[in-house]
């Protein structure tokens, strides 16, 4: 099977090529955790756990490493911690741990 994404730099369907096939890295900018999760954070938690089972069932489970960030320290962060009078780590673990319930809930 071959694998065929959209370039957004050549703007064209290319053809998936690894540099490694025994090691398929794929790195995905997570959520800022500062507030609840919407559609925005949702949309790539979906699209790229797809993309990740896909890669592994081409590559094999033991040749794709997929890593995810979770943002804790940005400008909307400090503010939410201002306006609420708490810690940043208290705002970042609470909406950490509810971005993760909530990506749970959509499996």
């Amino acid at each position: 099977m071959t694998l065929v994404l959209h370039d957004t730099l050549a703007r064209e369907k290319r053809e998936f090529k690894p540099a490694d096939p025994r090691r398929v890295t794929l790195y995905v900018c997570g959520p800022t955790v500062y507030n609840y999760a919407h559609i925005g954070n949702a949309r790539p938690a979906v699209v790229f756990d797809l993309l990740f089972r896909l890669l592994r069932r081409l590559y094999g489970e033991d040749h794709v490493v997929y890593a995810r960030n979770i943002t804790d320290v940005d400008d909307k962060i400090n503010q939410a911690a201002m306006d609420q009078g708490a810690p940043i780590s208290v705002i970042t673990d609470r909406f950490t741990a509810i971005y993760h319930q909530d990506m749970d809930a959509l499996g």
